[in-house]
């Protein structure tokens, strides 16, 4: 086995079983892998076996377990693709398979998704919007993706909010997802968190005072910015494992992780993108965040150092709470019991 497959395996492993991917399945994936040239194949090859069982099942009308097969192809198409930059044009036909598999499960999953795009910059963010039962106008969590997980992969998060009552809407941004072959990765997320707040406050099933803000990793520095920069606009933020200054975090990295930065931002050398990655910055920034915030962090998450949180936590300019978990990984997804119910809670309750 060669590093590159070692690292993936040691720091995202409990994430593939956490957001969808069975364990017998990650443990045949991975268990005879040993090039990460073949990375990209192995995983797009057992997709297809679940993409073909959801393709039967819409063939013979059982809407529901098609809705569940296409789903779950969709985040094994998200893994194929998710930080193997070594191919692109691989990489760009896994995550095609990704975004349709999604696409054509949206109407059967439960509750069903809608997909909406927003104009911006010439291009779109490309989102997916979730209703929970009942009647609206609904709150709702806006959920932002990190450095290398996208919309097709929140299924399971979206779930737990839905389940209280709040509607999810998961989006692609600059440098994610569908959005990352015309828009850059960017630091200051002020203008792209605009578009998609305006676009939640024009859905008529949406209360535009009931919006919070949710991200992981990356999308954990860019929550926080998001709602530093909307002010009242945003009712609650929750950052989980994301950094305060990335490019503190640089030299620490996994060698997959800063070739996927310097692609996803358009860099041309490690040392550009370790420049770039230096403006992902909340200092200036933090100060100005008034909604109340919930910082979720793992004490061993080997990418992002924990003092992060505790810097973020101490800057922060409105109610701060941090959970941090001593046995946490990157992203907590090895403790998931232990805090995604409790941060579903805490958002509905200040959504109240």
């Amino acid at each position: 086995m060669d590093d590159r497959v070692a690292s993936a395996i040691a720091n995202w492993g409990p994430r593939f079983t956490t957001n969808g991917v069975t364990v017998h399945d990650f443990q045949r994936v991975t268990r005879g892998l040993e090039n990460w040239a073949d990375w990209c194949s192995a995983w797009s090859k057992v997709a297809t076996e679940h993409e073909n069982l959801g393709r039967d099942a819409l063939a013979a009308e059982r809407f529901l377990s098609a809705g569940q097969h296409l789903s779950r192809a969709a985040v094994y198409y998200h893994f194929a693709k998710f930080v193997f930059v070594e191919d692109l044009d691989q990489m760009r036909e896994a995550h095609g398979r990704a975004v349709a598999c999604l696409n054509d499960a949206l109407p059967y999953l439960s509750p069903a998704g809608r997909r909406i795009e927003i104009d911006f910059e010439g291009t779109t963010l490309p989102g997916v919007l979730r209703l929970p039962a009942g009647t609206g106008p609904h709150p709702v969590v806006l959920m932002l993706s990190g450095l290398d997980s996208t919309k097709e992969e929140l299924r399971s998060t979206e779930d737990t909010f839905l389940e209280r009552g709040l509607a999810t809407f998961s989006v692609d941004g600059p440098g994610q997802g569908e959005a990352e072959y015309d828009l850059p990765i960017r630091g200051d997320w002020s203008l792209p968190g605009k578009a998609i707040l305006d676009a939640l406050a024009a859905e008529p099933d949406i209360d535009e005072n009931r919006i919070a803000v949710w991200g992981v990793s990356l999308g954990g520095y860019y929550a926080p910015r998001v709602a530093a920069a909307a002010g009242d606009r945003v009712k609650a933020c929750v950052a989980l494992a994301g950094p305060y200054n990335f490019g503190d975090c640089w030299d620490g990295l996994p060698l997959l992780t800063r070739q996927t930065f310097q692609v996803r931002s358009g860099a041309g050398s490690q040392e550009e993108a370790h420049a770039i990655a230096s403006t992902l910055n909340l200092d200036g920034s933090a100060e100005n965040i008034s909604a109340p915030l919930l910082i979720v962090f793992g004490r061993k998450d080997r990418l992002i150092p924990w003092p992060h949180a505790e810097r973020l936590a101490s800057t922060a300019g409105g109610d701060t709470e941090l959970l941090m978990l001593e046995e946490g990984n990157h992203g907590c997804a090895d403790l998931a019991p232990w805090h995604r119910p409790y941060t579903a809670d805490w958002v509905a309750d200040r959504l109240r």
